[in-house]
């Protein structure tokens, strides 16, 4: 009992034999080349133009350059902000050492080469782009452009401010004359 495969020979007469119009329509079936040849683009429509590449190059260039501007304040706002807590730290410290030590000590600062000097510590220069202007007690301004703030053993002070100044901001270092705090506020003009 086997099943065999049985040729009418009618596949084999018309193989090569010219077809016939018969009026007859016929569906095409589609092939797995036909579908590839229609995946294929046109050659007119690979790549990009160049008016596109010049628009996305001038998006490109708009965007670094917002970027790099913000950058580039933040970093001198980032700046300003660390020399004025460097001084607020040199204030808090001169204030410390007067406690400690019983004694009155000052801090003294230069405002022609924007330096300052804490008791027992080297002088600290502020960055080139910033100076800075100081309100102290009269007694405490010495000749020339200079002037300090005087801390006493109990912790108080003559009082004053100083404000650091980098094109138009400003942050002013309050010391309160009684109690002699420190604060640190930012002031833009």
């Amino acid at each position: 009992m086997g099943f065999g495969i049985r040729d009418s020979g009618f596949a084999k007469a018309h193989r090569g034999a010219p077809r016939r119009a018969t009026g007859l329509c016929v569906p095409r079936i589609a092939t797995a080349s036909s579908n590839l040849e229609s995946r294929i683009p046109n050659p007119r429509s690979r790549g990009f133009t160049l008016i596109e590449l010049m628009a996305v190059i001038l998006l490109l260039a708009i965007a670094l350059t917002a970027v790099t501007f913000s950058f580039s304040k933040s970093l001198k706002s980032a700046r300003i902000t660390a020399a004025s807590r460097d001084l607020v730290a040199a204030l808090r410290y001169t204030r410390g050492q007067a406690i400690v030590k019983g004694q009155q000590e000052v801090l003294v600062l230069n405002l022609d080469d924007n330096s300052y000097i804490a008791p027992g510590k080297g002088a600290h220069k502020l960055p080139d782009d910033m100076h800075m202007q100081l309100t102290t007690a009269e007694q405490e301004v010495t000749g020339g452009n200079a002037g300090g703030i005087r801390f006493f053993a109990d912790g108080s002070s003559t009082g004053g401010h100083i404000s650091v100044l980098q094109d138009r901001r400003e942050w002013r270092i309050n010391v309160a004359w009684l109690t002699g705090e420190i604060s640190l506020d930012e002031h833009p003009q």
